[in-house]
């Protein structure tokens, strides 16, 4: 569920940017890398729709470039693209020089649309001898991506101690050991890699968030792509913190913990955390998908939320395990989401990345604030609820407007939920998290295409591209 990467979307430019790898891997694993004399890229349906605001054609030629999203320095990307543009030259896999044009050889096929996901693309190589490969890969939300032909094959193979694919099989699995969700996820995370791992994986991706909301809480300026939005999260900081002064993460938390904690102070917070994650989102800056790029900001405002307002210890190891019993909570309901409807908005609307991260959020801030699994679980029902039928509709193709202040609506709405959980009884409840998932699939399969992440209709046709957002 949490993969580290580089903005603006998950299933627009670090799936695309993956299938580019995965292509790169075929042409490696048969030995004729060296071999390919020309490249085309095909992007269908939303992928095409919404590729250049998405950064789609970017993601593919630093893939095809052999770059990696998780490390590639990403103050050099504009550099880079520059450079292929000018020169009209890829160097495949970082050795095998092509010729390729980016406005040639990268197609947008706007009207197409495969079976399979909206977001399709197909690569293309020809030989120096005249034979031609072609893959075809599926970016079906959340960085995660499938070659034609293996959507339907069969699962991993490791035996897991505690298989899940429903929210009731979780409930029956903590019912029957006592376990906690995190105890849970924890357990089934083993079958990977050593609890040492898992943790320092886990804490790892809290690292890249929260130097996510440092940096966007520090830098001004206008958002790229055209529709002038203003960056507001460094003003807001601005104002929140005052006249205070520190020198790093730890030091801003502790003097955002010094002042009086209102309730619009706390609230100012939660909004001024996720709009510095989005907004570094929307600037190819590096984020963790959570579970997708577009609601990349909710997961880690509700966590620093916690950090700098509800947990006990606000430094140490009892704080780092918090943050890994929060994380590993948010990832199976994530899970669980993706197995039963999708979080893909391009197939769901808005719903599976907002409404699934709020959902996530919400479970996660309801078990380290000593919630039961069922209140949980209770709590993740609540924020997916009350986004039911949320529909995508960027501006322009970009993750901007509405996408940056949803983010700031969603973290709310798992606060809310989570509070409204832990005041209940979930025996009375009327709605189960499977209720509402199976609920969430079947309106995003009633869902117009025109609010999937296709920029044809709702506010990305009613706003004109020329007004700023503020």
């Amino acid at each position: 569920m949490f993969k580290i990467g580089v903005g603006p979307s998950s299933s627009h430019t670090l799936g695309p940017w993956r299938a580019a790898q995965r292509f790169l891997a075929v042409l490696e694993n048969r030995n004729i890398l060296n071999q390919v004399a020309s490249l085309r890229v095909l992007l269908y349906g939303s992928l095409a729709k919404t590729g250049i605001g998405h950064g789609t054609d970017i993601a593919v030629q630093l893939g095809l470039s052999g770059d990696d999203p998780v490390t590639f320095a990403v103050d050099q990307i504009h550099n880079k693209i520059s450079d292929i543009a000018r020169m009209k030259i890829l160097l495949l896999a970082g050795r095998h020089e092509i010729s390729f044009d980016p406005r040639e050889d990268i197609e947008f096929l706007f009207a197409e649309r495969l079976p399979f996901h909206s977001n399709a693309l197909r690569f293309i190589a020809t030989l120096h001898n005249g034979n031609s490969i072609q893959e075809t890969y599926y970016s079906t939300g959340g960085g995660f991506v499938v070659c034609e032909g293996e959507e339907r094959a069969a699962g991993s193979l490791v035996q897991l101690p505690f298989p899940v694919h429903t929210a009731g099989d979780l409930l029956h699995w903590c019912i029957k050991t006592g376990l906690a969700i995190h105890e849970i996820v924890a357990e089934n995370e083993h079958a990977w890699r050593s609890e040492e791992e898992t943790k320092a994986g886990i804490l790892h991706i809290w690292e890249v968030m929260r130097e996510c909301i440092y940096r966007g809480c520090h830098t001004t300026g206008t958002l790229p792509g055209g529709l002038q939005v203003t960056r507001r999260a460094a003003q807001l900081n601005r104002r929140l913190i005052g006249e205070a002064t520190y020198a790093n993460f730890e030091e801003w938390v502790q003097q955002i913990c010094n002042r009086p904690q209102t309730f619009q102070y706390i609230l100012d917070w939660v909004s001024c955390f996720a709009l510095a994650v989005n907004e570094e989102n929307a600037s190819f800056g590096r984020v963790v998908t959570a579970p997708t790029n577009g609601a990349a900001g909710v997961i880690p405002a509700v966590l620093m939320y916690y950090v700098a307002f509800v947990c006990p210890e606000r430094t140490g190891t009892g704080r780092d395990e918090a943050i890994i019993r929060f994380l590993l909570t948010a990832s199976e309901i994530g899970s669980i989401f993706k197995k039963g409807a999708t979080i893909s908005a391009a197939m769901g609307g808005c719903q599976a990345e907002i409404g699934v991260s709020s959902a996530m959020a919400a479970a996660a801030l309801t078990e380290v604030s000593g919630g039961s699994q069922r209140q949980a679980m209770m709590a993740a029902e609540i924020a997916m609820e009350h986004h039911l039928g949320m529909t995508c509709d960027p501006i322009g193709g970009l993750v901007q407007v509405p996408c940056i202040e949803r983010n700031t609506m969603g973290a709310i709405k798992a606060i809310t939920a989570s509070q409204l959980a832990m005041q209940s009884t979930p025996d009375f409840a009327k709605v189960s998290l499977d209720a509402v998932i199976k609920t969430m699939w079947d309106t995003a399969q009633d869902m117009n295409y025109k609010y999937k992440e296709t920029a044809d209709g709702g506010l990305a046709v009613h706003v004109p591209l020329s007004l700023p957002e503020c």
